[in-house]
């Protein structure tokens, strides 16, 4: 029976994806691509109806016969909230099952806040987008938290968050839970932001870096067309590698760093010496895993998007041997300053669309 649950749980998922992506199909159309029988598909759909997640969308002629139904998602039959956590702000944003952001809200946070004021912080501006879009119960699926690493994402527990005071081994997930009432998933800001990316653009990104770069420098990874976590589910602290022996010391207790390296280049008003540190180290991700796409992301990114996309550009030009062959498409997000609290609702959905139960 367990094994019957997870396969009803599983099918239904599969075609929750392919509806995911908004265009309006027959039965027939998901059975082809699901690689379903038309039989289990029409059962599905059914109970996918019943639960208000599908609608039937009009009528398709097809040649001979009958017109067939289309069905479509109820992107708002549910939602994510997702929060992007930067070491002087939080960021909330309320998503729908199509992974689109419906609504936001933004506070500053004080200065070295602690894991209590952040909690109560993320509780308020939880409380103002539910009430604002008038969110049921039954609508809500959790909360998504885009944090600064390291961290633990199988536990939810923050491990000395860079830069950041009193965030030592903090049960950050079972906190915000207790404190919200919801169900709570935590994962790193990095990760969260490539899931938005590869919800985005799907199977054109399969082996790809997400470097994101505000207070700080972290960089999200897809290999194989899946989010490269790590064995403790802390991969991507790359702004705390070595890019300049000797040189200066690092919010993380080591020197010469790609992240304090290129933001004193920033506070010397030096931006083609910032850029140039972000490239070479985007060269080195890029010979070391063969990627062949790069997004930038992050506000510092934001406040000059071509700059950066442009001169890291040219520095992977100039330092990947035969880059006519390796070549990598470098671009910037265009989700803007909603990408890691985007990710974070969408890491939410996709534990729905995965364990979509009977």
């Amino acid at each position: 029976m367990a094994n019957l649950r997870f396969l009803r749980g599983y099918n239904d998922a599969v075609v929750l994806g392919l509806a995911r992506r908004g265009e309006p199909m027959t039965r027939v159309e998901l059975a082809e691509r699901s690689g379903l029988t038309p039989q289990a598909v029409s059962k599905i759909v059914s109970r996918l109806i019943a639960d208000g997640l599908l609608v039937d969308s009009g009528r398709r002629n097809v040649g001979v016969g009958k017109p067939r139904t289309l069905v479509r998602l109820v992107s708002s039959s549910r939602v994510a909230l997702g929060a992007a956590v930067e070491r002087d702000e939080l960021r909330v944003v309320l998503a729908d099952l199509s992974g689109a952001v419906v609504d936001r809200t933004v506070v500053a946070l004080p200065r070295d806040f602690g894991p209590e004021v952040f909690v109560e912080e993320l509780a308020k501006l939880v409380d103002v987008l539910l009430a604002r879009n008038e969110v049921s119960d039954e609508r809500l699926l959790g909360v998504g938290i885009g944090f600064v690493g390291p961290l633990d994402h199988r536990d939810g527990v923050v491990h000395d968050a860079t830069g950041l005071v009193g965030w030592h081994d903090v049960p950050l997930r079972d906190l915000a839970a207790e404190r919200l009432g919801l169900s709570v998933v935590v994962d790193k800001d990095t990760n969260t932001a490539m899931i938005a990316e590869a919800w985005r653009r799907g199977d054109e990104l399969r082996h790809a870096a997400l470097v994101i770069v505000g207070t700080g420098v972290g960089v999200g990874l897809l290999l194989d067309g899946q989010v490269h976590r790590g064995a403790r589910t802390n991969a991507g602290e790359y702004g705390h590698t070595t890019i300049q022996l000797g040189g200066p010391r690092c919010a993380c207790g080591r020197s010469g760093c790609v992240e304090i390296v290129h933001n004193l280049a920033l506070a010397a008003d030096d931006l083609k010496g910032a850029v140039t540190v972000l490239g070479m180290a985007v060269a080195g991700l890029v010979q070391l895993l063969d990627l062949d796409h790069v997004v930038l992301g992050g506000r510092v990114v934001q406040s000059a998007p071509d700059v950066y996309a442009d001169g890291i550009r040219e520095v992977v030009r100039e330092q990947v041997p035969r880059s006519d062959w390796l070549e990598v498409d470098i671009s910037v997000s265009p989700l803007g300053d909603d990408l890691v609290a985007a990710g974070a609702a969408m890491l939410v959905l996709s534990e729905f669309y995965s364990q979509r139960g009977p």
